[in-house]
């Protein structure tokens, strides 16, 4: 037997955020995942691929999947164990994953080094992938600007660097933009979430910041998370 139990309201306008996107998005829908890794954000492509109209692929994680079509990635950020995975990924979503054209590269992950923008089938060996360039962003921004309901988890670059930092500023900007035209957005904590912080943007210009962090993940993904569950019963 449990004790008499109840969500608080940030929990519980968490959930019916979640489930709007997860379960009930108004079309057109963009998601944006951006990051490093591939494998902490597979669950969330498998569950949320097949129910939207583009997912944008940039940050570090994009890197393998233009190793899966083929494409030399010089020094940049590569999980070689997810390479087949993404190629099955675009094999079988294809027609929704956009990725970038272009991306801003340096010779070594610092600061102040010398940034570079080439197109993306084009990286240099001694040169890596820091950023996203600006003819993905407006490209990004071009879906984002068509949708009605976005959600973006996950940087477009190393925001923390200034001269890394404008595809992540480039694609929030599209965002808040499409939202004050009457979108939907969510963005989904974490490292988005510091990313809107560090670069000064207008929290408010979104429709939701999520404060679940990797729970908010498992939750599109379709994981139980076992405190929720408690309540829903």
């Amino acid at each position: 037997e449990l004790l008499p139990h109840y969500a608080g309201g940030l929990v519980q306008s968490e959930l019916e955020v979640l489930k709007t996107v997860s379960e009930d998005p108004a079309q057109p829908y963009t998601v944006v995942l951006g990051g490093s890794k591939v494998s902490d954000k597979l669950g969330v492509i498998e569950a949320l691929a097949p129910k939207v109209d583009t997912l944008v692929i940039g940050g570090g994680m994009c890197f393998t999947f233009l190793a899966a079509q083929g494409h030399k990635v010089g020094s940049s950020l590569l999980q070689e164990d997810m390479v087949d995975t993404c190629r099955d990924l675009l094999e079988r979503f294809g027609d929704v994953i956009s990725l970038p054209t272009d991306v801003v590269v340096a010779p070594s992950f610092a600061a102040d080094a010398p940034a570079t923008t080439v197109a993306a089938d084009a990286i240099p060996d001694d040169q890596m992938g820091l950023d996203i360039g600006p003819a993905s962003v407006e490209a990004f921004a071009a879906s984002l600007s068509a949708s009605k309901t976005v959600f973006w988890n996950g940087p477009m670059g190393v925001f923390e660097f200034p001269a890394f930092a404008e595809g992540t500023r480039g694609v929030a900007e599209a965002i808040i933009a499409g939202t004050s035209s009457g979108a939907f957005s969510v963005v989904g904590g974490g490292d988005s979430a510091a990313a809107v912080r560090t670069l000064g943007l207008d929290e408010e210009g979104f429709s939701h910041i999520s404060t679940g962090g990797g729970a908010s993940l498992e939750f599109l993904e379709g994981k139980e998370l076992p405190g929720i569950t408690v309540l829903e019963k």
